[in-house]
């Protein structure tokens, strides 16, 4: 079922009944922030963040966000946009926090009477969305200071603690992991095996946006120089002088190790570009393998592609 309205502002709205939600995944430089926007437009949509990066203020360069030119606001071209530049990059946010965070804004949305759209390359945020969480006890301070401050001194030490199934190599995952040890007794994939609850959506259109392995590196080499001069120096600056986590964000490191001078320009940008090409690989690894999507598109989204999500709502 679905109803049709005349707008002379955006053409036309499209309420759809069929989905709750939608969710626009890919890896980085994939062209799904645009795409998204695009669509908002079209179904009276609002964006809302699913990804661990873009989640913190001050490095909207960094992160490329939606905002990296705009400076933060509460919508682009009458789209409204949540969970972006929310948090500091000294805060920590758990999984389970981000689903309290997304149910309030899938809420939200839905009270403006617009369409949700979740957008972003998070793939744990992205399966939480849809399937939920274990119920993993909270977290002490102390545990949760000693696993971090574990990963900063010595990761490879600290994923010898963990079992062999758990894969993931991301400093903030190593350390939940071994918060959830030290908390509990029990390995986070263990806590992973019970059964789940408090996913957000039930039943979203899932799109998955994955050019070529080529292209994505073509586009991540020339969008590194363009954010340094986008911003990304002053965005490094902001980091050291109010002493804040680099580590959240590739490309955060690299600035402040290029500002510190402990690195030339041309070694940070290798090394940023470098580690975006391995994040790319793992996102792509992961899509590929955990998220189930209805629409695949395997080009940065054009028109065509648009038209052919647009026709799957209606």
């Amino acid at each position: 079922m679905h109803i049709v309205l005349a707008n002379k502002s955006i053409g036309f709205i499209i309420f759809c009944m069929k989905y709750d939600s939608i969710i626009i995944a890919g890896p980085t430089a994939s062209g799904k922030s645009d795409f998204a926007h695009r669509l908002a437009l079209r179904i009276n949509g609002a964006i809302i963040n699913a990804d661990s990066v873009q989640i913190y203020r001050g490095i909207e360069n960094i992160s490329a966000s939606p905002f990296a030119e705009t400076g933060f606001v509460d919508d682009i071209d009458g789209v409204p946009y949540k969970l972006f530049s929310i948090l500091s990059l000294n805060e920590h946010i758990s999984v389970a926090d981000y689903l309290k965070l997304a149910r309030r804004a899938y809420d939200d949305v839905i009270a403006m009477g617009k369409k949700p759209i979740f957008v972003g390359g998070t793939g744990y945020y992205i399966n939480a969305l849809t399937n939920g969480i274990s119920n993993i006890p909270e977290i002490s301070i102390e545990n949760r200071t000693r696993a971090r401050e574990m990963v900063e001194h010595d990761i490879v030490a600290a994923k010898q603690l963990l079992p062999s199934d758990f894969s993931a190599t991301d400093p903030q995952r190593v350390a939940r992991a071994l918060e959830v040890f030290f908390e509990t007794g029990k390995h986070l994939t263990d806590w992973q095996k019970n059964p789940r609850d408090g996913g957000v959506v039930e039943n979203p259109l899932c799109v998955a946006i994955m050019p070529p392995r080529e292209m994505l590196l073509a586009r991540i080499a020339a969008r590194i120089p363009e954010m340094i001069k986008g911003g990304a120096i002053d965005e490094g600056r902001y980091i050291i002088e109010n002493n804040l986590d680099a580590s959240r964000a590739i490309g955060a490191v690299q600035i402040c190790d290029m500002l510190n001078g402990k690195i030339s320009e041309k070694d940070a940008i290798e090394n940023w570009t470098v580690k975006t090409n391995q994040y790319a690989k793992r996102q792509r690894t992961w899509f590929n393998g955990q998220y189930d999507a209805d629409i695949e598109i395997k080009n940065v989204p054009n028109t065509d592609d648009l038209e052919r999500v647009i026709d799957m709502l209606k």
